[in-house]
């Protein structure tokens, strides 16, 4: 009788190795198949807005919220539902008429998977190449939920969470103020 021995295993490519990062140490679902791109919705929300609104909104976020960049746009995590929300909190705020840079994805959606923070083994290029990066990673040992801008936040049971209201209220005033700023900067039409 030949003994059946199982065949050598391939090292894990970058993508398995980004893939498991996420799945194993954050309890987060992924979409099959290259590249790595995280499921919203069920953990967390994202509103994605122009880096620059996303940085005034910092001081509104709790230290452990996860923040993420890719380019010229900045990716904050929320709680699980606040998509949904978005439109009639920005109605509330009187910033629903206006078109604002302003974007929310939630059941149903993806983004590409950041690259783990730095220790974590990966063999993928720096963020430099237009890859999503952590500016404020998720930690593994922590859960991520209790961290994440919330609606409960507003009646006072967060529970130690940021208030969603004030961190979309910042975003749609920064995301405004670079739409009147770049509207100023262009040359008149009939000039």
């Amino acid at each position: 009788m030949v003994p059946i021995l199982p065949l050598p295993r391939r090292p894990l490519d970058t993508d398995d190795q980004v893939r498991q990062w996420y799945e194993n140490e954050l309890g987060w679902s992924t979409v099959p198949g290259p590249p790595v791109e995280l499921l919203t919705g069920l953990r967390f929300d994202v509103l994605e807005v122009p880096a620059e609104a996303g940085y005034a909104a910092f001081r509104h976020l709790g230290p452990r919220s996860p923040v993420a960049v890719r380019a010229d746009r900045m990716r904050l995590l929320v709680a699980a539902g606040s998509a949904d929300e978005l439109p009639g909190l920005l109605d509330w705020l009187e910033w629903g008429s206006l078109a604002l840079d302003l974007r929310a994805i939630g059941a149903g959606g993806r983004i590409e998977a950041p690259l783990p923070p730095r220790g974590v083994r990966h063999t993928a290029v720096d963020g430099s190449q237009g890859t999503a990066v952590w500016l404020r990673p998720p930690e593994p040992d922590c859960e991520v939920e209790p961290a994440l801008p919330t609606m409960s936040a507003l009646g006072g049971g967060g529970g130690g969470a940021p208030d969603l209201v004030r961190l979309v209220d910042t975003m749609a005033t920064q995301c405004h103020r670079i739409r009147l700023r770049q509207a100023r900067s262009q040359a008149l039409a009939f000039s």
